[in-house]
């Protein structure tokens, strides 16, 4: 589960940045939220608006550039197949319009839970040397966090608890420490559970990208192939059926099956719309994601589907019935049917634009004021009010006032 995830200085991201899943204190849906054992609420959803070029996408590039980070050498030293969910690597980029940010490191700053222990992990980065690296760890029901490593460059190293013996001398200045224990002492169950996290239950997917957007992906199992044509029959998808013709070893054709007036009929994928087509890359990701406890964050998820679908697609894990692991969706949206206070929370609402210096701000509904100090109502049009501009992040501005200088 992801908790909070903070940056600073990447991109078009030059102040720190915070995406927070904890529960706000308010009186929204609190049936849909996600409860922990030490009664820790958190969200099942967040979508980030904004306009064009605001940053949006840049927010989850960061989440996905620290994920490659740490995993991308295990990858490699282990001689696995990279997971096309994480695509080619990223860089790790300053921000470029002002001559300080240029030479400062690039800060992270992420908090997660698994199964029974939270935990912390901080990387700073300068041109993808490591400038400072901590993990530290808490079990869910307990109260403070203790120290599993700190990391200064290449030289400092301090280990503590079950890695106190542990050596990681010779470690590069572009490696991360959590990289190298991962690599060297993988079987340790406190750097494979948060290994694990980093690898399986995080999933950062850019549907703005059309080589990502193309791909399909088809459950094999009886129950999932089953599930997800339940899922479309629910979304009035008249798909009855589907099935692989295998042309070659690395090609295949895939067919959906149409029922009409009792009639069946098959049509190559191909034929479908493209919001169909989509559907076969989108649903089985969120299908193991509801399944299998996990976050999954989708840049540009309503591109090309219907707001009835996207609508479909939130109410699975706001569901507590249906979203039973406690599993996350984040994206990015410019749908407004789907901005309601009948779906969200006013802190699952959160809005991404740049100030006149090119900065990317982000700030959630619940927590934004207006000139006179006030906080948005939970019962107001939330859709209407972002339309007039009351929010700062007007898709239809050109450019937006800096809503921390008002």
């Amino acid at each position: 589960m992801l908790c909070q995830f903070t940056v600073k200085n990447f991109r078009c991201i030059r102040d720190e940045l915070t995406l927070d899943m904890q529960a706000a204190s308010i009186t929204e849906h609190e049936s849909s939220l996600l409860v922990e054992k030490d009664g820790a609420q958190f969200l099942p959803v967040a979508v980030l608006y904004g306009p064009n070029g605001g940053g949006k996408s840049t927010v989850f590039m960061a989440i996905s550039a620290l994920i490659h980070k740490v995993m991308r050498p295990i990858v490699v030293a282990l001689n696995e197949n990279a997971n096309n969910e994480r695509g080619p690597t990223l860089s790790i980029e300053p921000f470029l319009f002002d001559s300080k940010s240029i030479t400062q490191p690039t800060e992270f700053e992420i908090f997660f839970r698994t199964d029974t222990v939270e935990y912390r992990y901080q990387l700073h980065v300068v041109k993808e040397k490591i400038e400072f690296e901590s993990l530290h760890r808490k079990t869910i029901e307990g109260g403070r966090y203790s120290e599993v490593f700190t990391r200064k460059g290449s030289t400092i190293i301090s280990m503590k608890g079950a890695l106190r013996r542990y050596n990681a001398s010779g470690i590069t200045e572009t490696l991360p420490l959590l990289s190298f224990l991962g690599i060297t002492h993988k079987e340790n169950p406190l750097i494979k559970d948060v290994i694990n996290w980093f690898e399986n239950e995080i999933v950062v997917v850019n549907y703005g990208h059309p080589v990502v957007e193309s791909l399909i992906y088809l459950p094999e199992a009886k129950e999932e192939k089953e599930l997800l044509l339940n899922m479309l029959k629910e979304i009035d998808i008249d798909i009855t059926g589907f099935h692989k013709n295998s042309l070659s070893e690395d090609e295949f054709e895939i067919y959906a099956t149409h029922c009409i007036e009792g009639k069946s009929y098959e049509l190559e994928l191909s034929q479908e719309s493209s919001g169909t087509i989509k559907l076969f890359g989108v649903l089985p990701r969120i299908m193991d994601c509801i399944q299998e406890r996990g976050t999954l964050i989708m840049d540009e998820l309503d591109a090309k589907l219907h707001p009835a679908l996207l609508k479909h697609i939130i109410s699975l894990f706001i569901n507590p019935a249906i979203n039973k692991k406690k599993s996350q969706l984040l994206f990015t949206s410019h749908d407004l049917s789907t901005m309601t206070n009948e779906i969200f929370r006013r802190d699952e609402i959160w809005f991404v634009a740049k100030d006149k210096h090119q900065a990317t701000h982000m700030y959630s509904l619940v927590e934004f004021k207006n000139d006179n100090g006030k906080t948005t109502r939970k019962d107001a049009a939330y859709g209407k009010q972002y339309l007039e501009g009351r929010y700062g992040a007007d898709p239809y501005l050109k450019r937006i006032i800096n809503w921390e200088e008002n």
